[in-house]
């Protein structure tokens, strides 16, 4: 597959990839707009968000399954040890989300640690129910994903994310008109179903990969055989970085809970992430790409590089160009569906937050050469970093100077995410030298 690699075949193989987090990334503005014009749209929309931050967070663990996949699978036996491993970590994290959802561990977390009021939590409490398949679903069709992608099927996983756009959106609008449920059971009711026909989708197109693999055992049979210590050794780093990136959420909604107009902020802040979420799945998409193709002894380093490069010039370029013309208030109001008053107070954030795709195609583009040079230890302490430098950053802002919420939680995530950059650089260069 990397033999001969040009930059053609990097853009070939990489824009299916790009696609589906692109379509992905589509989910969440459609269905803040959604959310914005139901009835008291700004309690469904900080209820939405502080729920989604959950449902995050408890996938956490299973969400690298892909990149594990890619870099791991190569035979009957390393696939039938990967799936029972997945399959395991699923019924764990269910489990967990499970024991959340009970009414009193549930409402003790969201009013009294997170302080939010009754009825958002409320509102929290049954979207975090409706969320239940998600984390599992997650898991489910990353597996896959990952056999696909090694198979050089990054086509097929567009597919899957297509399959997921139109349930999703197909059940937005059915519940929409239906105007049964309140607009935050609307968005997770949405999200669930679509994941859970995109892991369907997947395991149906994966079928006759799964077939082939277990009538070849003797693809790349001189390798030493994998094993679960083996899978656990390499997997619970990158697990590790998961939970720590993805339990910022929940830390950054509990900080907004306690600052200067946080109601306003929980409603916007889901909105703005998702704009900024657009531009950084482009460089979300491109770690699979950068382990896939990166050949025998980083043979096409340099080339991933100058794309990764381009790639982050460009979609840094364009979020600017929307953050500091009117072309924000356009999306935020006329399409997002915000009032004026909460258009006006999502610009700033959006314009701190624009650096934001840059730094993801860096630190994908650094995660994906050490987990090719499977040295991934140095990742799970980069993630360390980056949330010490989001909740320094939160503390100092909301609980010494008193800074709003929204604006507070986008100063540290940029400054994180760049702490986290600068830290990963050594280990990032050790793998590239040792080549």
């Amino acid at each position: 597959m990397s033999q001969n690699l040009t930059y053609r075949k990097i853009f070939t193989f990489w824009v299916p990839l790009a696609a589906t987090w692109l379509m992905m990334a589509a989910e969440g503005p459609f269905l803040a707009a959604v959310i914005a014009r139901m009835i008291e749209p700004k309690i469904n929309l900080a209820a939405y968000g502080v729920a989604y931050s959950l449902a995050i967070i408890v996938e956490a663990p299973i969400i690298m399954i892909m990149s594990a996949t890619t870099a791991l699978y190569k035979n009957k036996d390393s696939f039938l040890k990967l799936r029972k491993f997945t399959y395991s970590a699923n019924a764990l994290i269910t489990l967990f989300m499970l024991i959340l959802v009970i009414p009193p561990i549930f409402f003790f977390f969201a009013e009294n640690v997170i302080a939010l009021p009754h009825d958002v939590a409320t509102l929290t409490h049954l979207a975090t129910i409706v969320f239940l398949p998600w984390p599992a679903a997650i898991g489910y069709r990353r597996l896959y994903q990952g056999i696909l992608i090694k198979n050089d099927k990054t086509k097929k996983v567009a597919y899957g994310t297509v399959v997921r756009l139109i349930t999703m959106a197909v059940v937005a609008v059915i519940l929409y008109f239906a105007d049964i449920v309140s607009g935050v059971v609307v968005g997770a009711a949405a999200l669930s179903l679509g994941v859970v026909a995109e892991a369907i989708a997947s395991k149906v197109m994966c079928r006759s990969i799964i077939k082939e693999i277990k009538n070849r055992e003797d693809l790349y049979e001189n390798q030493e055989p994998l094993t679960y210590s083996g899978i656990f050794k390499f997997y619970y780093p990158l697990a590790l970085t998961s939970i720590i990136s993805l339990a910022v959420h929940p830390m950054v909604t509990f900080f907004m809970g306690h600052a200067r107009m946080s109601i306003e902020s929980l409603a916007v802040l889901p909105v703005i992430n998702s704009l900024v979420f657009v531009f950084r799945s482009f460089g979300l998409s491109y770690q699979e790409v950068t382990i896939a193709l990166m050949g025998e002894n980083f043979a096409q380093y340099k080339k991933l590089k100058n794309f990764a490069i381009v790639l982050g010039a460009i979609t840094v370029t364009v979020l600017y160009t929307i953050a500091f013309t009117p072309l924000a208030e356009i999306w935020f109001h006329n399409i997002s569906g915000l009032s004026i008053e909460l258009t006006e107070f999502a610009i700033l954030p959006l314009q701190i937050m624009a650096l934001m795709p840059a730094l993801t195609v860096v630190i994908n583009f650094q995660r994906a050469v050490l987990i090719y040079a499977k040295s991934t230890g140095p990742l799970s302490i980069a993630t360390t970093i980056e949330v010490i430098g989001i909740i320094l950053i939160l503390f100092l802002t909301v609980e010494l100077f008193d800074f709003i919420g929204a604006v507070a939680a986008v100063m540290g995530f940029v400054f994180g995410r760049i702490s986290a950059n600068l830290y990963i650089l050594p280990s990032f260069f050790k793998a590239i030298h040792k080549k």
